[in-house]
């Protein structure tokens, strides 16, 4: 039987439950491979924008499963749960701050280990977009759902050629002048509210763009996605951080599962 991975942080967001791209499956069963003492879980877990649409993005049993592993973790493993809303799941707004059993529901964190403070947000307070003109960047969603659409035929065909998961639609955003500029000025407004707020680093989410850089003085971190990256950030004992891919994990797994030659 495969021991778990013990982490003392972990950090998952955008996981967008309740539409149709998201990595259910994958993030249950990446959860199901590891322990740690606090979960954070970073805004946009549950896609309230798209679940309000309607249409084919309904909730599956899936999406519940996803919770399901995360209270089997409370119970057995006393895994301290942070949830900071995001601005799909901004719904929760009227609920924050609460804190149940062993779940806080807040709008922003600060999470502290090793002597180093972190101030913890999903980000989307940081982008105009999003928080001033909410009509246009949920018109934008639609363009995205369409790119979205695209990566799933092209995996589905490296899928079936024994290929692993490649993320096109991050590698067409990656190339789009804009879209780099976007997340160079996302990176810069965040760090400078993590220095005013004396704080050691930053950990958002948002734009689906996992990172771990240092500006400065400042430890910038984003914890990616589970739709396009399948990606997490990892806080070790030692207050070490790290970005984990979905991909690795299922790497490790298969190398696992093959007999060492005699």
């Amino acid at each position: 039987m495969r021991l778990r991975t013990f982490y003392s942080t972990i950090v998952l967001s955008d996981i967008h439950l309740g539409t149709s791209n998201s990595k259910t499956v994958e993030v249950s069963h990446f959860l199901k491979s590891v322990n740690c003492s606090r979960l954070i879980l970073n805004g946009d877990i549950i896609d309230g924008w798209a679940l309000k649409r309607g249409g084919t993005r309904k909730w599956q049993a899936k999406h519940t499963d996803f919770f399901k592993v995360i209270m089997k973790m409370m119970e057995k493993h006393g895994t301290e749960v942070i949830y900071v809303r995001g601005n799909h799941d901004d719904f929760l707004d009227s609920l924050a701050p609460i804190e149940f059993y062993n779940i806080k529901i807040v709008k922003e964190f600060i999470h502290e280990s090793c002597g180093k403070r972190y101030y913890v947000t999903h980000g989307d307070i940081f982008d105009t977009v999003t928080t001033k003109i909410k009509w246009l960047a949920q018109l934008g969603g639609v363009g995205y759902d369409f790119l979205l659409w695209v990566n799933s035929i092209y995996n589905n065909y490296r899928v079936r050629h024994g290929l692993p998961y490649y993320s096109l639609s991050q590698a067409v955003k990656q190339k789009v002048k804009s879209a780099v500029s976007y997340i160079s000025d996302f990176e810069k407004e965040l760090v400078k509210f993590a220095r005013a707020r004396k704080c050691d680093g930053v950990i958002c989410g948002h734009i689906h763009h996992p990172a771990n850089a240092f500006y400065d003085d400042i430890h910038y971190l984003n914890s990616g996605d589970w739709v396009e990256t399948l990606s997490a950030l990892t806080e070790d004992e030692n207050g070490n951080w790290d970005i984990i891919y979905y991909n690795e994990v299922q790497a490790d797994e298969q190398d696992e599962k093959v007999p060492a030659a005699s």
